[in-house]
């Protein structure tokens, strides 16, 4: 979106018209009642799976409706060119080979590698990726020159009218699958088009109904944006959930949800990904931390849905299976599970053993351990990862190591040595 530019506002009809345009490469994806969620919150919980899509995430939507609409007026002889941390590339790369038009996709080069591997494959010879920076942000200012130096049409992921309906089009399924009124409905946020799509829908059909956005902690940008009543870019994010991790959502996207959402909400990453592990260990749905998002939300309106008709849009399932170790670590240092320590060895044979006799508590479990005897003093420190049985041990574990005399420093609370450890 340029300075200065007349914002155009979706509308209910043109979503109808975007349905019609879409519906032959977009699945009519299930709303599909969660009954163990339901019990666990006593409400009714309704997940709309936007990872049975076939690039496994909403974005083939907005994507679609945009490049065709593109394609029908004649401005894409130059190709099209898009910004994206995964699944916006691959909603670009299936139309892109749907409708044989070249694409140059720009992404950060922290994409996971199942991203980019799916992106070469709905695109085939149609789609060329180029990584470029460390966020999303980098890579959009790279796609935005490259745009104007080629003649290629920029596909915005989020900030565009177009992709906006087509991202709507899924609110009207919805109405049509829950026949009784929804109270809520949870909505990840990343750009800001999801929720913007939503918005423009419910307004007009189910106005009742309260509209959640929800953002992960470490990219509050929307929430951050609402709060100061105007478009705010932050000063960093954290890149862990990639596909909602933007530090600056669109000036339309904005004007949209500071009006039309009831709350923006921010969800810590570790719930994040014990949402993950819960829903693939339970439920056998595999998301990816973007996708688990609306979900780790209803934990903080426990007291407001209950006895409601709640709807979570899971907006994705690319994820890298490689990256599973890392999401039960956060998982678990979220819920208090996992602690790391300095610990002051003696440098004595036995050492060691006399740790876990007289540390450790019974179900206690040592899971990190790095340590090397360098010289001769009398103590060296140790790195120690422990995982506890119950979160409520750790006060009799450090008491414990501080009585005994190996305590040294706990590490949880330096985010920079944590960072390294996990």
């Amino acid at each position: 979106m340029k300075m200065n530019e007349t914002l155009i506002f979706p509308t209910l009809e043109a979503v109808k018209e975007a349905r019609k345009s879409i519906e032959n490469v977009v699945n009519y994806t299930p709303l599909q009642y969660n009954a163990r969620l339901s019990e666990k919150f006593g409400a009714n919980i309704f997940l709309k799976r936007e990872d049975l899509q076939p690039v496994r995430s909403y974005k083939l939507r907005g994507a679609y409706n945009k490049i065709k609409t593109l394609f029908n007026e004649g401005k894409v002889s130059q190709g099209i060119v898009c910004a994206s941390a995964g699944n916006h590339a691959q909603g670009v790369a299936f139309s892109c080979k749907q409708l044989q038009i070249k694409g140059t996709i720009f992404m950060p080069v922290t994409t996971p590698k199942q991203k980019l591997e799916q992106v070469e494959m709905f695109g085939g010879n149609y789609a060329e990726i180029r990584l470029v920076g460390d966020t999303f942000d980098a890579s959009k200012t790279a796609a935005f020159e490259f745009a104007e130096t080629s003649g290629a049409a920029f596909i915005h992921p989020f900030d565009d009218v177009q992709i906006i309906e087509g991202q709507a089009t899924l609110a009207l399924e919805i109405l049509e699958q829950q026949k009784e009124n929804i109270d809520f409905i949870f909505i990840p946020i990343g750009g800001g088009g999801l929720a913007s799509g939503i918005s423009t829908v419910f307004k007009e059909l189910s106005k009742e109904t309260q509209l959640i956005g929800v953002e992960p902690k470490g990219a509050p940008s929307m929430r951050l944006s609402i709060e100061n009543n105007i478009n705010t870019e932050l000063s960093e994010v954290d890149s862990f959930v990639d596909g909602a991790a933007v530090k600056r959502v669109g000036d339309l996207t904005f004007e949209i949800c500071k009006t039309a959402l009831e709350d923006c909400i921010s969800v810590d990453e570790g719930k994040i990904c014990e949402t993950i592990l819960q829903l693939y260990n339970k439920d056998a749905i595999v998301l990816e931390p973007a996708g688990a998002l609306s979900i780790s939300a209803l934990e903080q309106y426990r007291n407001q849905i209950k006895g409601k008709n709640v709807v979570c849009i899971v907006s994705g399932s690319n994820n890298d299976i490689t990256r599973m170790e890392e999401i039960k670590e956060r998982a678990l240092l979220y819920n208090g599970l996992k602690h790391y320590f300095m610990v002051k060895f003696p440098q004595r044979p036995g050492s060691l053993k006399d740790f876990v006799l007289n540390v450790l508590g019974s179900n206690d479990d040592i899971t990190h351990f790095e340590y090397t005897k360098k010289n001769s003093r009398e103590t060296a420190l140790a790195i120690v990862g422990i995982e506890l049985s119950n979160p409520l041990d750790f006060d009799g574990l450090k008491q414990r190591m501080q009585e005994l005399g190996y305590f040294e420093s706990y590490l949880n609370d330096n985010p920079d040595v944590l960072n390294m450890l996990i």
